[in-house]
């Protein structure tokens, strides 16, 4: 049996059509391709974006921003000497990229210039840390992506 180019042509069609759909519908239903967003609430995080921004740029004016190292313990969070801890407040959010259920958030309590996050909250592989903490009413805010 001879086929002819025309018939030819609309068996390529339909050959492609069925490999194009099957892509579709396995990237659709498949679990290992389901990816969140990096936050539920994109939009309104997306609005305090320039209030992020004047935050860190109120980081750049202090004698000494915000430092971390990785200590048997956990992560340890130092913040500036020369400040009064008395007077530091706000929060530390970690973010682990791959998987939203490791994700937590701490408020900051200080008994020295240093916070200790424990180790068995973390996993090894990266981390986003975002600390936005006030002193004396004066908003700052620290970003980094570290590996633990």
């Amino acid at each position: 049996m001879k086929i002819n180019w025309g018939t030819a042509i609309v068996i390529a069609f339909a050959c492609f059509i069925a490999f194009i759909m099957y892509f579709v519908i396995s990237m659709s239903t498949d679990k290992k391709y389901d990816h969140d967003l990096v936050v539920e609430d994109y939009y309104q995080q997306e609005l305090k974006f320039q209030n992020d921004i004047e935050k860190e740029e109120n980081s750049k004016t202090l004698k000494s921003d915000i430092s971390w190292h990785k200590a048997e313990e956990g992560i340890v969070i130092m913040f500036p000497e020369n400040l009064d801890i008395k007077n530091i407040e706000g929060t530390v959010f970690l973010y682990r990229p791959p998987n939203k259920h490791l994700d937590f958030e701490t408020k900051i309590s200080l008994s020295d210039h240093n916070l200790l996050i424990p180790d068995k909250r973390l996993l090894d592989g990266r981390w986003n840390i975002k600390i936005d903490w006030t002193y004396n009413s004066n908003p700052y805010l620290f970003k980094e992506e570290i590996v633990y």
